[in-house]
């Protein structure tokens, strides 16, 4: 029977209104994005296996040797564009000097001590041209954090960038021994390209299992020395594919990062996406504010990547202006997604509608992690979720990650005393991320730190839910509400108890940075003299250098009003200039500023303010004295 058109049509609406209600409803387009992403991994990785051809380097001659992708730009930077087939000739060139001039065989761990350019690049590849292994070394390391990285990786050569050349002193040399230091100058760079291009035999590049050792990444080093994480082949197809899926990239993308390609997230995640596609990684030499949007505009970039503060500071800085036109530049780019982490709530929305960003792909990983979250959001739905299921999605994940309950007297994951089991958190309840481990064989989804059992033992937790399972520490504290947004709550250690309560410095942060004048809130808490706990202490950059009263009573204000009286922070400490504590990366760190405390012999010349009769003063070394002296109790 044919229906009339009118019916039909109501049919076909009605059909489409329940799929968007179910879609919206099960979030079933998530589900759909997990099983692309995995799938994709999973079947590039098995095709990978089957042909004995893991290394990465094989993506990079696959995309080289093909018509449609050869003579396209692979890597942009600063005015240079290196086609796929010209990177590949390139590899080719830098790996037989490697191999016959440096002596790097199969297997060889090599540091790579370099500032993001395209030679960073070309030369990784070229390491995996020849089976070994690179190690890279944050370039802005110098002294004992410098040498202590270099001999964690084992290393008997390091590759080092000219610009950074200075921070190789002899100190660092000499607790190095046997390491050979290779400044790659023109000179040498010229050498290398003047070599016949080698493609040696397949055998120098075989690769048993996904999960053997692509690279050396290594942590930020917030707490202490940094820690070389080894990321598995399987891992850099994962991260590449997450990102690429997630951002629904096409081989007509441009991929820009300025993020530090030292970093999994320049290199995995940007760089590696581009790869995989076919598509171009637009590579700028470091992040700044002034050069940010230049680049994008002049690589008619698509997809944008940040990390850490990165959206917060690009989100401050004054606009720029056509000097002929008087144009507000804002909007003038061909960006349609920026994809990263660390995007806070107070900053998602003015990010995206200042630059007119139709997507954000927030991305929740570690360098060393197990798994990962990801949140595609186009509205406001999933704005500030580090992570995002649908209702088949959130089932699977829930067999393999989950949430525990953590022990705020020890920061551990609190466990019954009756049966030592761990317990789950509840929907909407904030615990510590865990990711489940095959207990008889750890390395199949953890591969742990190089060379540090100790350390990588301590990520490690067992008898969890039942005697002998296994099951990696994130150390992150996350809550996942009943739409199956995954929100991050803050970070085991910083996480500070008051008055008997737990603050968390993420949520204090968040609402601080709400206020009109605050452009950077790094919320920590500090030990004081005949107190009990951490008073709450906020390092703030406001807008104006000129702090009034005013200012100081609106925040405190605001504080008050929107915080419970035990989070809104006692102290606040005046810092002169934005991402003063970041890493590299753009994270903030507390470490120093907690040690620091709010002594004002130790805060390096910053100003420092308390609370007190409902707005913030200064706190000047007679108040510490009389804390110090017990005359005076908060």
């Amino acid at each position: 029977m044919v229906l009339p058109v009118p019916i039909a049509a109501a049919t076909g609406a009605g059909a489409l209104a329940g799929a968007a209600y179910l879609n919206a409803r099960f979030s079933l387009a998530h589900d759909l994005l997990f099983f692309r992403i995995f799938g994709a991994t999973l079947f590039r990785l098995f095709r990978a296996g089957r042909a004995g051809r893991l290394n990465v380097f094989y993506v990079l001659e696959a995309q080289a040797l093909d018509k449609t992708t050869g003579a396209k730009p692979f890597i942009l930077f600063e005015g240079r564009a290196v086609t796929y087939v010209e990177a590949y000739e390139m590899v080719l060139r830098y790996g037989a000097w490697l191999r016959e001039c440096r002596g790097v065989c199969e297997g060889d761990v090599v540091a790579l001590d370099y500032q993001n350019s395209d030679t960073f690049v070309l030369l990784w590849f070229a390491l995996w041209a020849v089976g070994a292994k690179p190690a890279f070394i944050n370039y802005n390391l110098q002294g004992a954090a410098l040498a202590h990285c270099l001999r964690a990786a084992t290393a008997k050569l390091a590759i080092v960038d000219p610009r950074v050349a200075e921070s190789v002193s002899e100190d660092v040399r000499r607790e190095v021994p046997g390491m050979e230091f290779v400044v790659f100058t023109p000179e040498l760079e010229a050498e290398a390209r003047g070599r016949e291009p080698v493609r040696y035999p397949d055998a120098v590049r075989a690769e048993r299992e996904p999960t053997d050792m692509a690279m050396l990444i290594y942590t930020s080093g917030t707490t202490g020395m940094p820690k070389p994480a080894i990321i598995s082949w399987a891992k850099v197809y994962v991260a590449a594919n997450m990102s690429s899926k997630g951002t629904s990239a096409k081989p007509s993308d441009v991929f820009y990062t300025c993020m530090p390609l030292y970093h999994s997230a320049g290199s995995c995640l940007a760089v590696g996406s581009a790869l995989f596609l076919g598509a171009t990684a637009a590579i700028g030499r470091r992040f700044s504010t002034k050069t940010f949007w230049k680049e994008v505009r002049e690589t008619k970039s698509t997809v944008i990547q940040y990390v850490g503060e990165t959206c917060r500071y690009l989100t401050v800085a004054p606009p720029e202006i056509d000097p002929v036109t008087g144009e507000n530049l804002d909007k003038k780019h061909c960006v349609r997604a920026a994809m990263g982490n660390g995007l806070r709530p107070d900053v998602w929305d003015r990010f995206k509608d200042r630059f007119g960003i139709d997507t954000i792909y927030e991305i929740y990983a570690a360098t060393e992690g197990a798994a990962g979250l990801w949140n595609p959001s186009r509205n406001s739905f999933a704005k500030g979720a580090i992570g995002r299921f649908g209702l088949v999605s959130g089932a699977l994940s829930s067999l393999r990650t989950t949430l525990v309950r953590v022990d705020n007297e020890t920061e551990l994951p609190w466990r019954d005393p009756k049966t030592g089991f761990c317990q789950r958190a509840k929907t909407g309840e904030a615990g510590e991320f865990i990711v489940w481990l095959p207990a008889d064989d750890i390395k199949k989804r953890f591969q742990g730190y190089y060379g540090n059992a100790e350390a990588t033992n301590s990520k490690i937790m067992r008898d969890v839910f039942k005697k002998g399972d296994a099951w990696f520490r994130s150390g992150d504290v996350l809550q996942w509400d009943s739409d199956g947004r995954v929100y991050f709550h803050d970070r085991i250690g910083d996480t500070f108890r008051w008055k008997s309560e737990n603050v968390s410095t993420a949520e204090v942060a968040q609402i601080l940075g709400l206020h009109s004048a605050v452009q950077e809130a790094n919320v920590y808490g500090v030990q004081l003299p005949h107190h009990d706990g951490r008073a709450g202490c906020v390092a703030i950059v406001l807008d104006t250098p000129q702090v009034n009263a005013q200012v100081l009573s609106s925040l405190a204000s605001h504080a008050m009003e929107k915080l419970p009286r035990y989070a809104v922070p006692l102290f606040v400490r005046l810092v002169k200039e934005l991402g003063a504590q970041t890493t590299g990366t753009n994270k903030q760190q507390k470490h120093i500023l907690r040690q620091q405390g709010v002594d004002p012999s130790k805060v390096e010349g910053d100003v420092l303010f308390w609370l007190k009769g409902g707005t913030y003063v200064p706190f000047r070394p007679t108040d510490w004295k009389a804390l110090e002296q017990g005359a005076v109790k908060l």
